[in-house]
């Protein structure tokens, strides 16, 4: 089995978080892209690979998006989104902020982990996005950090942690959870759900107050 077989990720629509995407051709073209992109690197793929990978004709790509960069940006904008998404949910949601932590960690890591291929193109390919896109998707990754940094400093003010340094801690958080993309392998001997639960255990020792 090849390193793209055993990272690749389901192509049923239940399963690709691009269910937006239409028609069926470019959310094809999408899942092709990711694949390749996350196999050979941004730089590396031509259309060519991309549109043989979906089973079309380089021109073909075309007609859906003008061009590689335009691939790479609907990903990454999907996929901020979604990050986004999970975050906010988690900052305005009920309960303790040890609790919204909790679950924020839980989520995210699932993510990640669950996407681990689509996960490493949408968190670690921004510097080939055009300077207008990369902009807009820095701004999403700001609100992201935004929300993480707001359970912390309610957990703060809630005596419930002991983050000296909410800023840093914040980047900690998040570095943590994004770096699960790039070792998880849905034949290993943890589920996302478990690393999950296990990141989530390691943050809320990392900010609660020791006794």
């Amino acid at each position: 089995m090849s390193a793209a077989e055993e990272t690749a990720e389901p192509h049923d629509d239940t399963a690709e978080p691009w269910g937006e995407v239409t028609p069926e051709a470019a959310r094809k073209l999408l899942v092709a892209a990711v694949e390749a992109f996350a196999e050979r690197g941004y730089h590396a793929t031509t259309t060519r690979d991309i549109a043989g990978r979906a089973g079309m004709s380089p021109a073909a790509l075309y007609i859906h998006y003008k061009t590689k960069e335009e691939l790479l940006h609907r990903i990454s904008r999907i996929g901020h989104d979604k990050a986004l998404e999970i975050l906010q949910a988690a900052a305005e949601g009920p309960g303790t902020a040890a609790e919204r932590l909790d679950g924020a960690v839980r989520s995210f890591v699932r993510w990640h982990a669950e996407r681990h291929t689509t996960a490493r193109v949408v968190q670690y390919e921004l510097d080939a996005l055009s300077d207008e896109h990369r902009a807009e998707i820095v701004e999403l990754r700001r609100r992201s950090d935004a929300a993480v940094r707001r359970i912390l400093n309610d957990g703060v003010k809630a005596g419930e942690f002991d983050v000296p340094d909410v800023p840093g801690t914040t980047l900690a958080v998040l570095s943590l959870c994004i770096d699960v993309a790039r070792w998880f392998n849905a034949q290993g001997r943890r589920t996302p759900d478990e690393v999950g639960a296990l990141y989530a255990g390691l943050v809320l020792r990392m900010v609660t107050a020791q006794k």
